[in-house]
């Protein structure tokens, strides 16, 4: 079935029927020739290389079909733009966390450049450090505490009296890493204190763009967004000090709201048929950026570098005006080559039903609603932990696995790879449920995302040093799959919290998850001077949220254990709880046109 043929959920029932779940997906996101000709069922249509509806939005998703002039084709221009200006975005957010323990030696933070072991050999990071390459222990002999340690234990008299000089040291500072940034260590709170602020930023900003889209539209919107982001990017390659790599990473971070604007953009381009899996789909690959900016800035920028002769100081610094330049060729072409919606090159409000003018009010409405407030937590313990993770794991590996630069960002980077399929599957996964269940199918499929998200976290948390690598990363890739399948699943509900407050509500679920990844780094991944704990009480926080699925329940959709409530004038054919939806009848979905997060 090619895709121009593609009309949503009742061609991709046909495919999964037919050849299953993998063979629905590929074909999605197949175009057959890439043929820029228009295709026969859009004769009678406008003239848009795409075949359109009535308010002249794409009923297909046509991912090759990139050519004609804006006016011909303004539908993927759009989508292209908002998933490579949402890629980049993560690619710069992101792209000093792989290169962290640069960073930190540069800045002369490491724990060996803070308290040289010469003359501070009892610092509790050096008594428990050791090397997993060659199985020595910075104490010899071992320490007087396996948990508290205070002092490494002395040498055996008989070896005192016998044995060789190595033999006879207590400490050997030889085996410790070039740059100590363990747990406890202020060089660990510095980087955990950055990542905190790269993720802190984007809150305020994602929430204002509930009101500056609106006002400035997409394209504008976007384009100050990367040149903003740019400009803090480029100067990443100034940090000399803690207090200026905090400030950078809390202003690189703005450019991560970019998220709302990708969404919304989708929204206005794609009909309700389509823009499930237009959103789904240019998220997931946008969010892919935290993943490829792992192996990018370490295997691509850095070690090359590094060979080439360049000094491992000026090599990273070198490597951050590489996205910087990426990021100001993006908002250049955004500006010049795209159209906030089909017909007009600004956005105006009247496109969404909206007959006032936007405020700050418009926040207060949406907050009173608890169902909202749920979906910002549950999306805190997705997106937030996706975030979090995109911090964390770079370090983690070369910290406690004490893994070179590149098998720990290629390790850290599988995680992030799995965007590229894992969110788009669970916006299907929640379409189909909706389709043959009922609103429940949406609520269950969240619930069982974020469910199995909190198990494979916990058990990531329990994968330690002593396993092979590959186990921690088959547990790492199951915890990716689930944690972005429930960000697709979100996209099955937020479209139903509040028609009216379109662009405030999208703001404020994607703030929630930068304030996951807030509460991640404060409450757990910092105070927690453990390398597995704060993962197994991250899970706890996930499965919290995860039980609060039930509190969602609207009079005309239902909840996760009701159907709809029946008014006694309409009388149905067969009750909604026990029988799906007919197969001809089209989905509640598609009379949405809401941007989701």
């Amino acid at each position: 079935m090619p895709l121009q043929a593609w009309n949503g959920l009742d061609d991709f029932g046909k495919v999964v029927s037919k050849h299953g779940c993998f063979a629905a997906i590929f074909v999605i996101f197949r175009d057959s020739s890439g043929s820029c000709s228009r295709p026969a069922f859009a004769k009678n249509m406008p003239d848009f290389k795409l075949a359109v509806d009535k308010n002249n939005k794409a009923t297909e998703l046509a991912l090759l079909r990139v050519c004609g002039t804006v006016q011909q084709n303004p539908h993927m221009r759009a989508f292209w733009a908002s998933t490579i200006s949402f890629f980049l975005a993560f690619l710069g957010w992101f792209a000093l966390a792989p290169l962290a323990l640069e960073v930190a030696t540069s800045m002369g933070t490491c724990e060996n450049q803070l308290y040289p072991p010469e003359d501070n050999p009892k610092r509790v990071a050096y008594l428990k450090y050791k090397s997993l390459k060659t199985g020595k222990a910075y104490c010899q002999y071992g320490k007087n505490d396996d948990t508290n340690p205070t002092d490494c234990n002395p040498v055996p008299q008989d070896i005192l009296a016998s044995g060789t000089a190595d033999e006879k040291m207590q400490y050997r500072p030889g085996v410790l890493a070039d740059c100590v940034c363990t747990p406890g260590t202020e060089c660990k709170d510095i980087i955990a204190n950055a990542g905190v602020a790269a993720v802190a930023s984007t809150i305020f900003v994602r929430i204002a763009l509930g009101t500056l889209l609106e006002r400035f539209g997409p394209v504008n919107v976007q384009s100050g967004l990367m040149t903003f982001g740019a400009f803090w990017v480029a100067m990443a390659a100034a940090i000399t000090a803690p207090w200026n790599y905090t400030l950078i990473r809390f202003f690189i971070g703005c450019a991560g709201a970019t998220f709302v604007t990708n969404q919304f953009w989708c929204s206005l381009m794609f009909s309700p048929n389509v823009v499930g899996t237009a959103n789904a789909t240019a998220a997931g690959w946008g969010n892919l950026g935290g993943g490829v900016t792992q192996i990018f800035m370490i295997s691509v920028l850095f070690n090359p570098m590094v060979s080439s002769g360049m000094p491992a100081n000026t090599a990273w610094r070198v490597a951050m005006i590489v996205p910087a330049v990426l990021f100001l060729i993006c908002a250049a072409t955004m500006k010049l080559l795209c159209w906030d919606t089909p017909t007009a090159k600004r956005f105006d409000v009247s496109v969404t039903g909206k007959t006032q003018k936007p405020s700050l009010w418009d926040y207060v409405v949406v907050l009173k609603d608890i169902r909202v407030i749920v979906m910002i937590f549950q999306y805190s313990a997705c997106f937030g932990t996706e975030l979090a993770m995109n911090n964390q794991l770079a370090t983690h590996f070369r910290t406690y696995f004490q893994m070179d630069a590149a098998d720990a960002s290629a390790l850290a980077g599988a995680f992030g790879l799995m965007n590229l399929f894992a969110r788009s599957l669970g916006g299907i996964t929640s379409d189909i449920l909706f389709k043959y269940v009922g609103f429940r199918g949406r609520i269950r499929a969240q619930f069982l995302a974020l469910f199995f998200e909190a198990v494979f976290l916990f058990c990531f948390g329990m994968v330690d040093s002593s396993q092979p690598w590959y186990v921690a990363l088959a547990v790492l890739i199951c915890f990716s799959l689930f944690v972005q399948m429930a960000e697709g699943t979100s996209y099955g509900i937020v479209p139903f919290m509040n028609k009216q407050q379109l662009a405030v509500v999208s703001a404020l679920v994607g703030a929630g998850g930068n304030l996951g990844a807030v509460i991640a780094g404060f409450c757990f991944y910092k105070p927690i001077n453990d390398p597995l704990l704060p993962f197994q009480v991250h899970a706890g926080y996930v499965m919290f949220w995860a039980l609060l699925s039930p509190c969602y329940y609207w009079r005309e959709h239902g909840g996760m254990f009701h159907g709809p409530a029946v008014d006694k004038t309409s009388v149905d054919k067969t009750s909604v709880d026990k029988t799906p939806e007919p197969a001809g009848k089209k989905p509640q979905a598609a009379e949405s046109t809401e941007t989701t997060v």
